[in-house]
């Protein structure tokens, strides 16, 4: 099955096969075209709470063990993904990473249960809705813009 960029990659399944529906349009140079959908959830301000952005960055103080680490490997700075976790703390009134204080042992930072409970729901919505636009694009969309003109 070829990649989808808009699932997490261990999470990648499509009713459609591969994920990627395309059409080629007689006279569109531009063509094939796919359906692609981005989800993240806000508070009643609009402001963002979490999305892909900061499920990649849990991922990787998961993946790390810290926080520094983590904006190494996103080539990111310590300052902004540092702030994009501690936004969504204060938005949700909860904490998603426990932190370890340096010193002799090193310190470090660890995923809470509730940033792991949040991870999983949202790779699972985020599966769920590119698995029903798929399928609704197979269904519903691409009958329409492929039949023959009249």
């Amino acid at each position: 099955m070829a990649a989808n960029p808009r699932i997490p990659e261990k999470d990648q399944t499509s009713a459609a096969g591969d994920g990627r529906n395309s059409v080629t349009m007689t006279g569109n140079p531009g063509g094939p075209f796919f359906i692609r959908s981005k989800i993240w959830f806000e508070d009643s301000s609009g402001e963002v709470i979490f999305g892909l952005g900061r499920l990649k960055m849990l991922e990787a103080i998961e993946r790390n063990g810290s926080i520094q680490a983590a904006a190494k490997e996103l080539k990111m700075s310590y300052r902004a993904l540092w702030g994009r976790i501690t936004a969504t703390e204060k938005r949700m009134g909860r904490q998603l990473l426990t932190r370890n204080v340096g010193g002799s042992a090193g310190g470090g930072s660890r995923l809470t249960p509730f940033a792991k409970i949040l991870l999983e729901s949202f790779r699972e919505i985020h599966r769920r809705i590119a698995v029903e636009s798929d399928r609704l694009y197979q269904t519903e969309v691409l009958p329409e813009i492929t039949r023959p003109e009249d």
